[in-house]
């Protein structure tokens, strides 16, 4: 059985979202790139209790599937959830399941 593109990708970002530590750095992200709610790898580890190696790991998978995005600012690498790609996200499950 042949999988199609669309659905590769969302089997990817559905399992990236379905790590408990995963879902708890998403709590903690925001949702646009400013300095003043800015979350780095150090501030996001210190939060969820868990090593810079450890959540450095946990935002490279959410990375790689496209949930979050980064960039260097304010000094730092900064994350936030990238709202565009989430609501894709859930349209393609919402696609899938009717």
């Amino acid at each position: 059985m042949e999988t199609n593109p669309d659905t590769d990708q969302l089997a990817k970002q559905l399992w990236a979202l379905g790590d408990p530590v995963r879902l708890q750095i998403l709590q903690i992200l925001p949702t646009e790139p400013t300095c003043h709610n800015a979350c780095n790898v150090s501030k996001i580890a210190e939060r969820i209790g868990f090593s810079q190696p450890s959540t450095s790991h946990h935002l490279r998978i959410l990375r790689q599937a496209g949930i979050i995005a980064y960039e260097k600012k304010c000094r730092d690498m900064i994350y936030w959830i990238d709202l565009e790609a989430v609501a894709e996200v859930r349209s393609e499950l919402d696609a899938v399941l009717s």
